[in-house]
């Protein structure tokens, strides 16, 4: 048996690396590669594994662990910032699209009317990571274009638990349901209640201990815990992990929950896919490939159609709609999910779920390459890229690492601007004093680099560096160096030291704690020594630059300590030099 096992866990691992790498360079997304690469292991494959369905049940927390995500990044100020795109474009999208295709299986196949808008809501679905990797790689998710595609998308995310619940809701014996009618919501009112004055003071006892694998556990307890609890009131998992997210979504500790999820999020996606390949029918696409491809490619021109049609009325270009219409045409993940439900529920049968599976699977290998190709024709990038001025991002252009004595000068200023930025600090206690002032600061180790892609660092412009540990700091510099060059990096130094290491990581602007400080002593001591404010100024200014130049010179020869005395010697004859000459 544990062998078995082991076997097996090797086989997934080994597929899914293959897989995700070969897709993600053809530029066809990881999705798909999760997909093909349990389609290679399962049933109709290889034949490596011949039972799908215990590593399904068990990948379904992944799901459960991605609706709470969803539920995190669903605060409450994004939702209202975009509530125009999220209630015209996203609702009328998911309606449009759900009618059309439900009303096709209606009139075409004779489907069952409830069944037909079930599948028509499924399929109005979008993959979310499938969609937005693409907007990023064809350079629109910061113009408006990209921001009206991400509302629907994020509305799509929302749809999720209202399609889960027509799911029971169809379930044959569903009306004759046991447990009492007040069991759901009086679990739903438990979960916000343990929520909102529960969860916040546990995770910050847990924070304080500074013991982070327990703050991992917490987050597995509170997304498993919800799940458990919705499921036992007759409501689905997915639901209760949804709602204690969006609890959550306004906690200091987001982007620390957000980050420890991830991983276990990710990894169970995966083999969630993998086994969802390994259940795809390839000797139906085998028997009737024109019907499944057709099927496919009808799915992708009814919601191209309809896309563009919303977006072309937000006054956007045609050209541009229609992008944005193909980038979202594909179904998504969670049509996978819910079939599995429909299934499990005896809602349809095994054919019915294997065509929906395969049509969603198919309209994913061919969004990209119609992406390529429709540009390709156009010759064009979207014009709006010419025509905007500048991009208006709903993520932070400034996360700050360290939000103490140094950081928060740089993050008053900004907000006294009104200029997005994100803070993380470890000193949970700092982080619930701060934030009585109004600052965003979160609770967070920013040395953790899943931590720093939760904060928004992929959208951010700029990157204030102002934690204590130089340890930590160096660490930090590094990574952000090498994972997001365009990132400029404005570094905090202790000392003199540090700095040297600063700038030999690559970090640009490098800002010695003390060394204003220290100059605006000097300065008031020049002018109680008789100096005009003039002359003051003029010597602070030499000299800050002269030690800035001196700074740099030093730094190429750190290992060669005779040469670091020779310039520091021959760099003071030059700033008193520098000195006479402006004195006359």
């Amino acid at each position: 048996m544990e062998h078995a096992l082991l076997t097996n866990t090797v086989l997934y691992l080994s597929a899914a690396l293959a897989g995700v790498i070969l897709f993600h360079r053809l530029g066809l997304g990881a999705v798909l590669g999760y997909l093909c690469a349990g389609a290679l292991l399962g049933p109709d494959g290889l034949r490596l594994i011949e039972d799908p369905d215990h590593t399904l049940r068990f990948a379904e927390f992944g799901v459960v662990m991605l609706l709470f995500v969803i539920g995190l990044e669903l605060n409450p100020e994004k939702l209202w910032q975009m509530r125009r795109h999220i209630l015209v474009l996203g609702v009328g999208q998911v309606l449009l699209t759900g009618l059309l295709l439900g009303g096709g299986l209606v009139l075409l196949f004779h489907y069952d009317k409830g069944l037909a808008t079930l599948l028509g809501l499924t399929l109005a679905l979008s993959s979310t990571a499938f969609a937005v990797q693409l907007m990023k790689e064809q350079g629109i998710m910061g113009l408006p274009l990209g921001r009206k595609g991400f509302a629907i998308l994020l509305l799509q995310d929302m749809a999720v638990i209202p399609i889960l619940l027509l799911v029971a809701m169809l379930a044959p014996g569903a009306e004759e349901s046991a447990q009492p009618w007040w069991q759901r919501p009086l679990a739903v009112l438990l979960v916000l209640a343990v929520g909102r004055f529960g969860i916040n003071p546990v995770l910050r006892t847990i924070a304080e201990s500074g013991i982070r694998e327990l703050f991992s556990a917490a987050a597995l307890l509170i997304v498993l815990g919800t799940a458990l609890l919705m499921q036992a009131s007759g409501l689905t998992m997915g639901m209760g992990a949804f709602l204690a997210g969006i609890i959550l979504g306004n906690s200091s500790f987001r982007h620390q929950l957000e980050a420890d999820i991830e991983p276990f999020k990710g990894l169970l996606m995966g083999l969630f896919f993998i086994a969802v390949g390994m259940g795809l029918d390839l000797q139906l696409l085998l028997r009737e490939p024109w019907l499944m491809l057709s099927m496919a490619l009808a799915l992708m021109v009814s919601k191209t159609v309809v896309i563009a049609l919303l977006v072309r009325l937000s006054r956007c270009q045609w050209r541009d709609a229609l992008l944005l219409g193909l980038m979202l045409s594909q179904g998504g993940e969670f049509a996978f999910v819910v079939m599995h439900k429909a299934l499990g529920m005896n809602i349809l049968s095994d054919d019915m779920a294997s065509r929906v599976t395969l049509v969603v699977g198919l309209s994913m290998a061919l969004t990209a390459p119609l992406v390529m190709l429709y540009k390709r024709a156009l010759q064009t990038k979207p014009k709006e890229a010419a025509t905007q001025g500048p991009i208006q991002h709903d993520e932070p252009e400034v996360v700050i690492a360290g939000f103490g004595r140094f950081g928060q000068i740089t993050g008053r200023l900004l907000a006294a601007n009104r200029l997005k930025f994100t803070a993380l600090d470890k000193n949970v206690e700092h982080v619930e004093f701060v934030k009585r002032f109004g600052n965003k600061v979160f609770y967070g180790d920013a040395s953790r680099p899943e931590l720093l892609a939760a904060a928004g660092l992929d959208h951010a412009r700029v990157f204030v560096l102002a934690v204590d540990n130089k340890d930590d700091s160096l660490a930090i510099a590094r990574h952000v160096r090498q994972h997001y060059p365009n990132v400029a990096i404005i570094g905090r130094a202790r000392d003199r030291a540090h700095a040297y290491q600063l700038l030999e990581i690559g970090v640009k602007y490098v800002i010695r704690e003390a060394l204003e400080s220290s100059l605006l002593a000097a300065s008031h001591t020049l002018e109680n020594l008789g100096y005009t404010q003039t002359q003051t100024k003029n010597m602070v200014d030499i000299f800050r630059t002269h030690d800035h130049k001196l700074l740099l010179q030093t730094g190429k020869h750190l290992n060669d300590p005779e040469e670091v005395i020779k310039i520091a010697m021959e760099g003071r004859k030059e700033l008193e030099s520098l000195f006479k000459a402006d004195n006359g």
